[in-house]
């Protein structure tokens, strides 16, 4: 099987950084899009469940309309792609039967074979919870999600910016996502840093090994 070379690795990691300034007339190739599509399809999930939405904003004007209520970052404008990592509010038992039915379509596997696999889903994630914390749970898969993303873009030699400092309602209301049942959580531009961006320059800030890591 083959593997990235360590050192590609570690090299990519420190070429990444939080992108603050986009080339707006370089565009992320086809090939390449769709290859951090499937790299977001093949995220991991709490049981495999994937309570998110993947929302690529390409509208210009859309995209405009979301700069305002990014506290004036361009990124979101100016970079090639957009993406908005959204979740499902009110995860429901269908849900979860749903993710069933589509286990037994790709595995071949009969529905009564996983009726226990369900029931677990159901009792862990819906018995007992309330919408705040089904939407947590959901909020925090979707981080998994974005991580996955920002590494995957820099292994392509593609440079992005994870961002917060949004208004995520507002977001919502744009889009028109709360009329489709999710949530807004954080977004991710991406493209290739303009030349001007000083920030491409300076070197990566991170504590030391023995800061960070426990060893029990």
């Amino acid at each position: 099987m083959n593997s990235i070379d360590p050192k590609q690795l570690l090299n990519q990691l420190n070429w990444r950084y939080a992108t603050k300034q986009f080339d707006p007339q370089h565009r992320i190739s086809p090939q390449d899009w769709a290859t951090l599509e499937e790299a977001l399809v093949l995220t991991p999930s709490s049981f495999g469940l994937q309570p998110w939405k993947f929302v690529v904003v390409a509208d210009p004007a859309k995209r405009e309309q979301l700069v305002p209520v990014s506290w004036g970052q361009r990124q979101v404008a100016d970079a090639s792609h957009l993406v908005v990592f959204a979740v499902k509010k009110n995860l429901a038992a269908g849900d979860i039967d749903g993710y069933v039915k589509r286990i037994s379509e790709v595995r071949g596997l009969p529905s009564e074979a996983l009726a226990g696999f369900r029931d677990m889903m159901v009792g862990s994630l819906l018995n007992g919870r309330d919408e705040a914390s089904r939407l947590g749970w959901a909020t925090r898969q979707v981080y998994i999600a974005l991580g996955n993303f920002l590494t995957s873009a820099a292994l392509l030699g593609i440079d992005a910016c994870p961002m917060e400092g949004i208004q995520p309602a507002k977001y919502d209301e744009i889009l028109g996502l709360d009329k489709q049942g999710l949530s807004t959580v954080v977004v991710a531009a991406a493209g290739y840093r303009a030349e001007t961006d000083k920030y491409a320059a300076l070197k990566k800030v991170r504590f030391d090994k023995a800061d960070v890591f426990l060893q029990i």
